[in-house]
């Protein structure tokens, strides 16, 4: 236990968490994996045990818990080996749910955010576009006003739980006119008029539902606008430092979850009358990737830390998921090695491992992105300061 972050309480929660995944969502993991459909009923469980509302306000049913609880919470998720089912978990507490708490007004919150802690209604982040990528700023999606209502037309891609949800959040163009200064966010019904998802044929993650969704002349009230007008850029960039650091979470916890399965595999198996452990070209490797990993883990608690009592860490979350990604390919290929042909089989976890991690560089903002966000902070000395 590692005492200047975790509690003995922590721990508690860390093992409970721990067996509840290993009895409740391992035995359906394969299944998952090939069907790319998460049963409902696991949803329903996660809001049973409170595991959606860690972080949330009690008067809306969450348990308004510490930022370690997430941090285990995103650890434990990816010991199961399925990158998919995590990143459905955490996409919808921690990116869906997110703007709900922050933006949504009371009847908003008691709609979704209430629903979505209990496990009722799963929700995606609708931001990322076909010809936008990681240029926000440039996505061509509108919401017109038109009386008491917003018409919205354009599409999204690469939305995690984007077709299985029963609502979106969704970022689009109030004022054409504009760039960053005319994105707002709503909040839109699955079974709204004009709403369609197609899923998306992936590389990994395949347990989760991505989809390009489109929206076509979709009518929302106007009270399906969360926070202001015209402000929706500043509370995207403001809460991207939370997902980059859970991205930098999930890559550290891959990849020790890796790490550990390649020591125990290397203890066990024989060549040349001696277990591999015992090879000094293979103990320096595996001495070299676990620094790597503790050297990220210790920056990303260090992070954590800091966001838990309210600092702003933009460069530093960027920094976490530039260097935390990156690794994580890095350790997870060289173990993958140090299991040699059986790396290679399906039946081993290797395989798998190594298809998830790769998004890693490239969702919640590509590490091109990422270093061009730290050289203007580092060279240019620009300052980014949190939506107000």
């Amino acid at each position: 236990m590692n005492s200047m972050y975790f509690t003995e309480e922590h721990e508690a929660f860390r093992k409970s968490f721990r067996d509840f995944l290993k009895k409740e969502v391992v035995p359906h993991i394969d299944k998952w994996e090939k069907t790319g459909t998460i049963d409902r009923f696991i949803w329903n469980k996660f809001g049973e045990m409170g595991y959606f509302g860690l972080n949330s306000p009690e008067e809306f049913g969450g348990l308004n818990l510490d930022i370690f609880y997430t941090i285990i919470f995103l650890e434990e998720l990816q010991r199961v080996n399925s990158g998919g089912f995590a990143a459905a978990m955490w996409a919808h507490v921690y990116l869906a749910m997110t703007h709900i708490n922050k933006e949504g007004n009371d009847r908003i919150k008691k709609e979704y955010l209430t629903p979505s802690i209990h496990g009722d209604k799963i929700g995606c982040l609708c931001i990322t576009e076909p010809f936008g990528g990681s240029d926000v700023a440039g996505m061509r999606t509108t919401a017109i006003k038109k009386g008491a209502n917003y018409v919205i037309n354009g599409s999204k891609t690469f939305i995690t739980n984007g077709v299985y949800s029963d609502y979106l959040v969704v970022a689009a163009k109030t004022d054409t006119t504009s760039r960053n200064k005319g994105i707002s966010i709503f909040i839109i019904d699955r079974e709204t008029k004009g709403v369609s998802a197609t899923k998306l044929d992936k590389l990994g993650w395949k347990a989760s539902d991505t989809g390009e969704i489109a929206f076509d002349n979709v009518v929302i009230p106007e009270q399906n606008l969360m926070g202001e007008e015209g402000k929706g850029f500043s509370y995207i960039m403001s809460h991207f430092a939370l997902e980059r650091l859970v991205m930098g979470v999930n890559a550290h916890a891959r990849a020790e979850f890796a790490l550990e399965y390649a020591i125990q595999y290397i203890s066990e198996r024989q060549a040349f009358g001696k277990t591999l452990d015992k090879f000094q070209a293979l103990r320096h490797k595996v001495a070299d990737m676990a620094s790597e990993v503790e050297m990220c883990k210790e920056f990303n608690y260090s992070i954590a830390k800091r966001l838990n009592e309210g600092q702003y860490i933009v460069k530093e979350a960027s920094m976490s998921k530039l260097l935390s990604t990156k690794m994580a390919d890095s350790v997870i290929n060289d173990c993958l090695q140090l299991l040699g042909g059986y790396g290679y089989m399906e039946e081993y976890p290797m395989a798998r491992l190594l298809r998830d991690s790769r998004l890693g560089q490239i969702g919640g903002g590509t590490s091109e992105i990422l270093r061009e966000i730290i050289a203007k902070m580092i060279i240019d000395k620009k300052e980014y300061k949190p939506a107000t």
